[in-house]
């Protein structure tokens, strides 16, 4: 049985507890938290309530934190979990630099532990299709390739800490990355980049960005929102193979041939959980968190979420991230 302490007890903290309800050798053991609703979290949930992992462990017998808490925390957490022998999930970003998500990598390996980083795309019925296509060329090479991912701006957050560049890096960091996980994942580092970005000038972050990456012989486009309006959420992309344009339109992919009636892939989900947030039942929180614990089990770390890819994704947002900060500086 693996136990398993959830740091953090918000929004995605509740995500993560309902569904480890549903993962088998696997149980909830503790929660930490120091927000006046963590309290009503541990009531509802039957769960001591610490407020430190180094107080947590004291007294509990735990294998793995799961951190949930604001991105700027997230090293914090992640280290005090890992120097107390405990093995880390964290929810996305790892971090906001590359040298601190190097320094949280270094100290899992210096104490023996695993460290996993909660991509949850890579655990979606559309991108397993998507990675299938692309590594088997089942429609030959890829030509070009667009993502979507834009939402109206973010309203449940408090204290103000999504809209700190230094807290949480921003649109970049929060949402744009999702897409760019995926594109790290399937082609590894690009050539080279650009992107543009705009926004209200009432605004102290870029609300609509328009990013594009340079491949050997094809490129990757991708745009990214938190509109200054009641926007429906909306997440897509389109892949132009040699032989095939394949779409993923936010309810299934489909592939348009000649010659061929569009074919449908199956991308039904066997579990779908209530999330709590502004997301409908899914089973990808699930199937992610589920993954997780089999590595554990198997002392070995995740194939679908790696090392490079992580390191890779937080560099190019950091250069993002840093370009932007140089421009704001000259103005």
């Amino acid at each position: 049985m693996i136990r398993v302490a959830i740091v953090g007890t918000g929004g995605m903290g509740s995500v993560h507890y309902h569904n480890y309800l549903h993962i088998e050798d696997c149980e909830v053991a503790a929660l930490v938290d120091i927000t006046p609703e963590s309290a009503a979290r541990s009531k509802d949930w039957n769960l001591p309530l610490y407020p430190t992992i180094s107080e947590m462990v004291k007294h509990e017998n735990v294998d793995v934190v799961d951190v949930c808490t604001p991105t700027f925390l997230h090293k914090t957490h992640v280290m005090e979990g890992l120097e107390n022998g405990l093995h880390a999930i964290t929810e996305k970003p790892i971090a906001l630099h590359k040298k601190d998500a190097e320094e949280m990598y270094a100290m899992a390996d210096a104490r023996g532990r695993l460290l996993f980083v909660g991509q949850v795309l890579q655990f979606t019925k559309e991108v397993e299709v998507l990675r299938e296509l692309v590594r088997n060329q089942t429609y030959g090479k890829v030509l070009d390739a667009y993502f979507v991912r834009l939402s109206a701006c973010p309203r449940w957050v408090k204290n103000g800490w999504l809209f700190d560049r230094e807290r949480s890096g921003l649109l970049p960091f929060d949402l744009h990355i999702h897409d760019l996980d995926v594109i790290i994942s399937l082609f590894g580092k690009p050539e080279s980049f650009a992107f543009t970005s705009c926004g209200n000038d009432d605004k102290n972050y870029k609300e609509h960005y328009r990013f594009n990456y340079n491949y050997d012989g094809f490129n990757v486009a991708a745009e990214a929102a938190w509109y200054n309006a009641d926007f429906p959420f909306t997440a897509n992309w389109r892949f132009y193979f040699e032989n095939a344009v394949v779409v993923n339109d936010g309810t299934k992919v489909i592939a348009y041939q000649f010659d061929h009636e569009p074919h449908i892939f199956d991308t039904e989900e066997t579990v779908k959980i209530p999330t709590g947030i502004n997301l409908p039942p899914t089973g990808m929180f699930y199937a992610e968190l589920s993954h997780f614990m089999n590595c554990i089990r198997a002392g070995k770390p995740s194939e679908l979420v790696t090392r490079k890819q992580v390191l890779t994704v937080v560099e190019l947002l950091e250069e993002i991230s840093q370009i932007e900060s140089n421009q704001e500086v000259r103005k």
